[in-house]
């Protein structure tokens, strides 16, 4: 496997958020597919205070050569201040599906 494969984690105030950046980042090659989970509980320190919200998972997957403009595309569209936008390497899949992402998603 030559190419690097990435799954990118964002999480959104709410499921028509999560479409709303999916369908762009999709729309635009930067990325093959977004699942979004709905129903997430995020607890967290934000300026000092605890927090306890309600989220949905967006789950993206690209090319790890895309990470960069994928990442600066979802943080001109999120409405969070400071976005969660960290993405892991995929290791190992199935290379039929693997390919579809290098396929479907723009070049270099």
């Amino acid at each position: 496997m030559g190419e690097r494969y990435i799954l990118v984690f964002s999480t959104v105030p709410s499921p028509e958020e999560g479409a709303r950046i999916g369908k762009a980042v999709v729309g635009e090659g930067l990325a093959a597919c977004c699942n979004i989970i709905p129903g997430l509980r995020s607890i967290y320190l934000w300026k000092g205070k605890l927090c306890d919200e309600g989220e949905a998972l967006c789950l993206l997957k690209t090319r790890a050569q895309l990470f960069d403009r994928l990442k600066d595309r979802i943080k001109e569209l999120h409405t969070y201040e400071v976005p969660e936008i960290v993405a892991i390497d995929i290791k190992d899949g199935l290379r039929e599906y693997l390919s579809w992402i290098g396929t479907v998603t723009e070049g270099p």
